[in-house]
């Protein structure tokens, strides 16, 4: 999302009136003109959109996310990661709104953070008003807080695939609290608002690449660094137990993406549709080369892999989706799941970290290579969006220069949550807990009965 143009806009639109009160009884009904004339449009289509948007990222998290990972995990833990998922979504959408808006779109100038002048959400009424990308147009304000609250919820989410199976309860949600707080409102605000450090440098993150995926993917490659290995990690099966749990919350993922990437454009016109074919065909493409390269090493493709894939190609377009073009699109899925595959199946295996669910393996380097790559194929000569005076290796400087302050923010501050936290409530269970499954453990509850 460039988006997040701010408010200053619809700000500027608020004081017309205040103009029209000064002048005098000759001149009002020409200024009454000009306030008429300028004042910015609340289109009820867009209003509509945005807020179906906004209702799908959260489909996204729960179930979609939830799911997902629920079925990649045994059964003694499903449970656990839904509470998991559920439970981070429900505490970033309180802090979202205690600081987190503010924190990240308060309207300061730093290029670290967005200050405190929208703490508990002052100043926010039903008539004020947040910009799009069009002059002249706007959205409730409420409503982008509420999208933009949607995008907070489900990133710390992301993260604890990687140490799914391993980690208390609490551990997780003091963690969540903490990473969004440090980690992923600065990494929004930089990327985001127009004052931020990496939107000032004129990076493309039309969706999220940097700020949700390689923000989490780094935080969990960390994580599982950090946290070690499950207990039998190599030598026990650790299968997925529920294949059709997972496909059915990659489905969702994949449904629900269409709010978090055409929602981004905060209008409903050509550049949302753009958005929406590019996710369609990055995620097919995706998909298939996934399952391509299983039958060619495997001589079967799997259900896993299929799923691996259209999680890839999703997130591999995320940045990409409102810049670059269809065919942009295709070669961006396939070119994301080569170097997915490479690290989920080749590298994981070398160096032997136990990222459970692959969360670096797919949204950080998936992130990485679809944020790069978006410098590349948003050029017009590759069909897309930008114009004759684009310069490729400029573009693509400048998104590798973004993705290398996501990373180091990301994994620098992460590693220090990690510690903190394990050094006052501890992170891990003890091996017997892990042993049992975290379902009865930390829930009282198992998943299924029988």
């Amino acid at each position: 999302m460039l988006k997040k143009l701010g408010l200053s806009a619809a700000a500027m639109m608020a004081a017309l009136p205040a103009l029209a009160q000064t002048a005098t009884d000759a001149t009002a009904p020409v200024v009454e003109a000009v306030v008429e004339a300028a004042a910015p449009v609340m289109d009820k289509g867009d209003v509509s959109w945005m807020m179906t948007s906004t209702a799908l990222v959260l489909f996204m998290t729960i179930p979609g996310l939830a799911l997902f990972y629920g079925g990649l995990v045994r059964s003694k833990n499903m449970l656990s990661v839904l509470m998991q998922t559920t439970l981070i979504a429900c505490l970033v959408m309180v802090l979202w709104v205690i600081y987190g808006y503010s924190v990240t779109f308060g309207g300061g100038t730093s290029p670290y953070w967005g200050g405190f002048g929208k703490l508990f959400l002052a100043g926010v009424t039903p008539d004020s008003m947040a910009a799009t990308f069009s002059a002249g147009y706007v959205i409730p304000e409420y409503l982008f807080i509420a999208f933009q609250m949607t995008f907070a919820a489900i990133t710390p989410g992301l993260i604890i695939g990687a140490f799914a199976e391993r980690v208390k309860f609490t551990a997780v949600l003091a963690f969540s609290a903490l990473w969004v707080t440090f980690v992923y409102f600065p990494v929004a605000h930089m990327v985001w608002d127009v004052s931020g450090l990496i939107f000032v440098m004129g990076a493309i993150d039309f969706a999220g690449g940097t700020v949700v995926h390689i923000n989490a993917g780094i935080a969990a490659l960390v994580g599982c660094l950090v946290i070690g290995k499950r207990v039998g990690y190599g030598k026990e099966n650790m299968a997925p137990h529920s294949m059709v749990m997972t496909m059915i919350g990659a489905s969702m993922l994949w449904v629900g993406w269409f709010g978090f990437n055409v929602g981004s454009n905060l209008e409903a016109n050509g550049g949302a549709t753009l958005a929406m074919i590019n996710t369609f065909l990055a995620t097919a493409a995706a998909t298939l080369a996934w399952s391509l390269l299983e039958g060619i090493q495997r001589g079967k493709a799997s259900m896993l892999g299929a799923a691996s894939g259209m999680v890839t190609g999703l997130v591999a377009i995320t940045p990409a989706c409102g810049t670059v073009g269809p065919m942009g699109a295709l070669a961006l899925g396939v070119l994301a799941v080569l170097a997915c595959y490479f690290f989920v199946t080749v590298v994981k295996n070398k160096l032997k970290y136990d990222d459970s669910l692959d969360v670096f393996g797919i949204h950080g380097v998936g992130g990485i290579v679809g944020a790069i790559l978006t410098g590349v194929f948003s050029a017009g000569s590759l069909g897309g969006v930008k114009g004759d005076d684009y310069s490729i290796a400029a573009q693509t400087w400048i998104q590798i220069e973004a993705v290398a302050i996501t990373v180091v923010w990301s994994a620098v501050i992460s590693f220090i949550i990690y510690k903190l936290i394990d050094m006052t409530i501890g992170l891990r269970v003890d091996a017997d807990t892990e042993r049992q499954g975290l379902d009865l453990a930390s829930h009282g509850e198992a998943a299924y009965h029988g």
